[in-house]
């Protein structure tokens, strides 16, 4: 996790901040991480009234007003022009709760009502306007947030999930957030994972871009609930010792002509060039990373979440994206070097990274990229300073082996052994996400060839395997029980199947795993190092067969895996073992309680004979389409 942060970092400056010069320029500096302390609408006190002070960034405004619930949404608030491009007013008797919009006079001469970019709230799609809000929680996660650096070398296994088609109440509408919090926490502490991502809870009107187009970046999604509602979402989870990570966009944000596209009648959040300021692929505006106040926004967006909402991590978007100015476009604009990086992005990252360490300590960063950029989860000044990146390449290479005929993966078998090649050069998790299981990608189950048995087998198979790779584990909704229908974000999952004894084989095993993964440290304490994983014997193309250990030498615990990926019983097949003796089975991925067919396998017995460099051999029964998890008896147990 945050392995740069030593100490718990300064507490959040005093709340709300005056609109005087020495703030604004701090802003206009990026002196200053929590914008939304000094912009946005805040309840205060003037001169003895009650009301509202209401700030906004819109330098290239002609004029502003403020309309809402206080005045019948008329042009009765004129915001007064401050230094450095803010404007400001106070609106006496505007209150809590009420309905608000910033009706700009934009530089193109067109008049827009426009969102708060800093507001705190939203109602609920499809309208827009924003909402005065007050932070008003009383959490109950001391001892969780206390500890949260503490957590810094435990396991991460990461149940990703898309808080809109997870489940329905029984009106066949979305579980608000008070409910979603105890039917996630009592599925995700009965499977065993250590954290949940949440997708789209960031406010976005376009129901169909899972989160991924957001408009309001400093409040959660109006659909399921208030903020204090989703406060209650993170609280239960923590409570029932659960960690909280966001899907967290900064790479782009949507054309919507009521938010940040063209703010003030210019390019204002967005580079003004759209050879560098605009996504053609996915139509949308690209962040301006050169200016202080763009940066200041996003980096006072994810404190915001990081400090108010307790939320331990954020999992940032498309981060390939911003690091090179030709990603996914035939036209662009070179660096000052001539180059293809995006400097100013890079620099962000930086930044955003520091201080996240500094002012959130025990928080993750994790980065979704996609390129073998370096140095992404190494310190700073060095590198990005993220704490993990999405292993995407061995995403890539281990599903198109799944998918390879068994028959055929013996030409493919370096799929599964190159990620040793370069597992230590970054810290990262194996992510199989929401992307890999719709538009035509089919679900997990499918993917693997055969009948209906070979590919329960096959994913089993595959789900050991992944387990017992270094790397941080994210698996998403659904795949936990072979969900076998691709994703649709507008039907729940359906969790009557889950009970059926097909799925619920698959299931038992992913229990399974997780405990052992949490158990053994073996399974996470090497994730990094390069005898965290050895090879036994990565070479039996022939049968397709892969043994390897994982070791945790201070604790004195290690285990051996055996991967059959062909749908062959191999009878008395010899593997090799750096130790003769007893060893016990651990984990079959072919036991009948798993949906397997292989009967109890007792002790068996090493004995002294080199094989492929080890100086002891046993031999074992290798199930059809499976994975054997072995440790040998004695071994220390801690």
């Amino acid at each position: 996790m945050a392995s740069q942060a030593t100490s718990p970092g300064p507490a959040p400056a005093a709340f709300p901040l005056p609109l005087d010069h020495t703030h604004l320029q701090k802003l206009a500096t990026a002196d200053l991480v929590r914008p939304d302390h000094l912009l946005g609408a805040h309840p205060v006190v003037e001169g003895g009234v009650s009301g509202v002070r209401f700030a906004v960034w819109a330098p290239q405004a002609q004029a502003i007003h403020v309309v809402g619930d206080f005045n019948g949404w008329q042009e009765v608030h004129l915001l007064e022009r401050l230094d450095l491009g803010y404007w400001g007013t106070f609106v006496p008797g505007a209150q809590a709760g009420q309905l608000y919009k910033f009706r700009i006079h934009g530089a193109d001469g067109r008049t827009v009502d426009r969102i708060d970019p800093y507001a705190r709230a939203f109602e609920a799609p499809p309208a827009t306007a924003s909402v005065i809000w007050t932070d008003d929680y009383a959490w109950d996660d001391a001892e969780w947030m206390a500890n949260r650096s503490a957590r810094q070398s435990e396991p991460v296994s990461i149940y990703e999930v898309h808080v809109g088609s997870w489940r329905y109440d029984d009106r066949g509408q979305p579980l608000a957030y008070r409910e979603l919090a105890h039917a996630l926490a009592d599925h995700v502490q009965d499977l065993g994972f250590t954290h949940v991502e949440l997708m789209g809870v960031m406010a976005h009107p376009f129901y169909g871009s899972w989160g991924y187009q957001v408009t309001g970046y400093y409040a959660p999604e109006g659909r399921q609930g208030t903020p204090e509602d989703f406060k209650y979402l993170v609280d239960h989870l923590h409570g029932r010792g659960i960690g909280v990570i966001l899907d967290w966009v900064p790479g782009h944000f949507p054309t919507d002509d009521h938010a940040l596209a063209h703010y003030d009648g210019a390019p204002l959040y967005e580079y003004a060039d759209p050879r560098k300021g605009f996504h053609y692929d996915w139509n949308t505006h690209i962040f301006d990373y050169g200016r202080n106040e763009v940066v200041m926004f996003l980096i006072g967006s994810a404190l915001r979440w990081l400090q108010d909402f307790h939320v331990d991590g954020l999992r940032v978007d498309a981060v390939a994206s911003m690091l090179y100015l030709d990603f996914s476009r035939e036209e662009w604009m070179p660096n000052i070097h001539g180059g293809r990086e995006n400097l100013e992005a890079i620099a962000f990252l930086k930044r955003l990274n520091e201080v996240v360490h500094h002012m959130a300590p025990g928080c993750m960063m994790v980065a979704e990229e996609s390129t073998a950029f370096p140095g992404v989860t190494h310190p700073t000044p060095d590198g990005l300073g993220f704490d993990y990146k999405w292993a995407m390449g061995w995403m890539n290479d281990s599903l198109a082996y799944l998918e390879r005929d068994p028959i055929y993966r013996q030409y493919d078998h370096h799929k599964l052994t190159f990620f040793n090649v370069y597992r230590s050069t970054e810290h990262f998790v194996l992510a199989i996400s929401h992307d890999e299981v719709v538009h035509g990608k089919k679900p997990l189950v499918l993917k693997a060839p055969g009948d209906w048995e070979q590919q329960r087998a096959n994913l089993r198979a595959f789900y050991a395997y992944m387990w017992t790779t270094p790397g941080k584990k994210l698996l998403f909704m659904g795949q936990e029980f072979a969900h076998s229908q691709e994703w649709n974000h507008d039907a729940a999952l359906p969790w009557e199947r889950a009970a059926w004894a097909d799925h619920a084989g698959v299931k038992e095993l992913v229990r399974d795993l997780n405990r052992l993964y949490t158990e053994r440290p073996d399974w996470y304490a090497g994730d990094t190092h390069p005898e965290g994983l050895q090879w036994l014997n990565a070479d039996d193309a022939e049968n397709s067969v892969y043994i390897y250990r994982r070791v945790a030498a201070e604790a004195g615990r290690s285990s051996v895996i055996v991967l059959n990926m062909t749908p062959m019983y191999r009878r008395d097949y010899h593997m090799p073992v750096p130790e003769a003796g007893a060893y016990r089975l651990l984990l079959n991925t072919d036991s009948g309680r798993y949906g397997g067919w292989s009967h109890e396998i007792g002790e068996l017995q090493a004995w002294q004979e080199e094989l492929n460099g080890q100086p002891a051999r046993l031999s074992l029964h290798l199930p059809p389409l499976s994975a054997l998890v072995l440790e040998r008896v004695g071994e220390t147990q801690g």
